[in-house]
């Protein structure tokens, strides 16, 4: 069902004081990058208050033998060796932290990276709704905020010496709550802000968020982690408090908020704007009818649409299931590539937990080139399943390499590493940004309806319950060896393929059938599920 707000919303109040102390206000254009960079600040704070955990799995349950080493790490200070060995670490990281350091602590680890992902998951379909109907901008700062707050509090367990399981699982699962508001709200943003031009590549320079705040999460947490995990925790939280205080001060979310038109209105060609000029005689008489009227309208007045209306938006359940798996084999990574590294023999020696969060983050790099490639290549191509598919394939053989080959030496971990990350990440930012966003402003709701959090809030949220999933699983399997954990990981990745099988053939076959699109830009209403996501019609 869909259903109308009324709610009125003003101007950030960062925006009004830089128009005060401008005299003048900014370009249409301005603007645009000015949301890029808080979207891309806010989302990245976001991934990086969720690194701490994957960084102190080692000193919460330690392996207590760990082998010589041989020869010296040959890059440098910052990818260190293991500074203890066996019984001659510190007190703290020798015994790990109660109740993670017993007999099953790998699968406690296991069960509150499933709290927390649960919750996301469940968090997200009611967030997509919300960010439908609500202010996005107090929306999404509410959430930085209280995200900020139970990660430290989580943190705060070190320092106050609480040892009950119960603690941990509650922080976790209220965090995962507030960490629901990011995704759904950021996407919509964007989407509010940018036609479908170039929208794959725009989301996939936009998507390295994800990658730079796990990079910049890993790096912080492990900076502090030799004065107690729990600083690990408390530096992240603060990170995204301040991030949310920016999103208050500078965020608009719609153009409407500051007198522009809105970008996916369906205007005919004749009446755009087609510069920053015009776009400013048309906002001076946006702006005078608010004047006058007294109100602001803007996506707190807009029409919402319900979850199974939104469900109905071909393309949409296919990606979702996509993406179950993909998020499953990215978080896996996510949540246990730190630990992995820390407790399996690279050249002969093994890493300690700082260098092991440290060179955790190359994945990440190979993930940023990733999501930029895929959607470069869905641009062009103008096939988001195929593209996606296709990664999702050659994601298989990455992961074999690196199970088989990441051992041999330091600099082969981490060249097979980014590889991985760059199959792994790739077809997940492609879905959870321009697929999200082309099918979230589909025709089948155009009018006042909304659909984008919404839509976003659908597909993430079932590929949140893979993500809740995968870590899960290999908290339990990793205690039968790191093969099982790969073959699930592999099998997860070839899944996630096979679901697009029906949108990749209707993509081949709508390109075998149609010359390629007139340069006008226009094409039939009638054409199959996935291709309204791909043409520009402007």
């Amino acid at each position: 069902m869909a259903g109308n707000s009324d709610t009125v919303r003003q101007t950030p109040p960062g925006i009004l004081l830089i128009r005060k102390i401008r005299g003048k206000d900014w370009s249409l254009t301005t603007y645009r990058y000015i949301i890029l960079l808080i979207t891309f600040i806010a989302y990245a704070c976001y991934h990086a208050s969720r690194k701490p955990s994957s960084i102190v799995k080692s000193v919460l349950c330690p392996d207590p033998v760990k082998g010589p080493k041989k020869k010296p790490w040959p890059i440098g200070e910052f990818f260190v060796r293991q500074e203890f060995v066996g019984l001659d670490r510190n007190v703290s990281t020798a015994k790990g932290w109660d109740p993670f350091n017993g007999t099953h602590g790998t699968s406690k680890l296991g069960e509150i990276d499933l709290a927390f992902l649960a919750c996301y998951s469940v968090g997200m379909f009611v967030a997509g709704h919300l960010g439908d109907t609500l202010d996005l901008r107090l929306f999404l700062t509410t959430g930085m905020v209280g995200s900020g707050i139970f990660v430290g509090l989580f943190g705060m367990g070190y320092f106050l010496d609480i040892h009950a399981f119960g603690f941990y699982l509650i922080m976790q699962m209220v965090a995962g709550l507030f960490q629901a508001t990011g995704w759904p709200s950021v996407v919509a943003v964007i989407g509010n802000w940018f036609g479908k031009r170039k929208r794959g590549l725009i989301m996939g320079v936009w998507n390295a968020h994800t990658s730079v705040g796990n990079i910049s999460g890993s790096l912080l947490a492990a900076s502090v982690l030799d004065y107690g995990w729990g600083w690990s925790f408390i530096l992240p939280g603060a990170s995204i408090v301040m991030g949310g205080i920016i999103v208050y001060l500078f965020l608009a979310a719609y153009p409407e908020d500051v007198g522009f038109p809105y970008a996916n209105d369906p205007i005919p060609s004749s009446e755009r704007l087609p510069n920053d000029e015009e776009s400013h005689m048309q906002k001076g008489k946006t702006a005078a009818v608010e004047n006058n009227s007294g109100i602001r309208y803007g996506s707190g007045s807009r029409t919402s649409v319900g979850l199974f209306q939104a469900c109905l938006i071909p393309g949409v359940i296919p990606f979702a299931f996509c993406l179950f798996f993909a998020k499953l084999v990215a978080y896996t990574f996510l949540y246990w590539l730190p630990f992995y590294l820390s407790q399996t023999e690279i050249g002969g020696e093994y890493l300690s937990v700082k260098t092991a969060g440290n060179l955790s983050t190359l994945f990440d790099v190979g993930g940023i080139f990733g999501g930029i490639i895929a959607g470069y290549i869905s641009d062009k191509l103008k096939a988001r399943a195929t593209t996606a598919a296709t990664f999702m394939y050659a994601a298989i053989p990455s992961m074999l390499l690196y199970r088989a080959y990441g051992s041999v030496s330091q600099t082969v971990n981490i060249v097979l590493m980014m590889v991985a990350g760059l199959f792994v990440n790739g077809p997940y930012a492609l879905i959870t940004t321009a697929v999200s966003a082309d099918l979230g402003t589909h025709s089948s709701v155009r009018g006042d309806s909304r659909a984008l959090a919404t839509v976003t809030a659908i597909i993430d949220g079932t590929g949140s319950v893979g993500a809740a999933l995968g870590p899960l699983l290999t908290g339990f399997l990793s205690t039968q060896g790191w093969d099982a954990v790969f073959i699930m990981l592999m099998v997860g990745a070839l899944i996630a393929g096979l679901l697009l099988s029906r949108l990749v053939v209707a993509e081949i076959t709508e390109k075998i059938r149609r010359p390629e699109t007139t340069s006008n830009g226009w094409q039939n209403n009638e054409a199959p599920a996935t291709q309204p996501l791909l043409r520009d019609r402007s």
